[in-house]
């Protein structure tokens, strides 16, 4: 699914990003220009990367 329209950037771009090593909304917008044109995109973005981390701590803790 589309995100960011502006800069044709994908959910799996941001999911990619942060399985990369990727930690917070700003190393993702200067990675990939999200949010940099109009900024619609910018919450839609922030919740898929707060699932994407929290889903990586999750498997963290249970291999703990």
């Amino acid at each position: 699914m589309y995100v960011c329209l502006c800069r044709g950037i994908t959910d799996q771009d941001i999911k990619d990003a942060v399985a990369n090593g990727a930690e917070s909304y700003r190393e993702i917008r200067d990675l990939l220009e999200l949010g940099t044109c109009c900024g619609r995109c910018a919450p839609e973005a922030k919740s898929i990367i707060n699932q994407e981390l929290a889903e990586i701590a999750g498997r963290i803790s249970i291999a703990a």
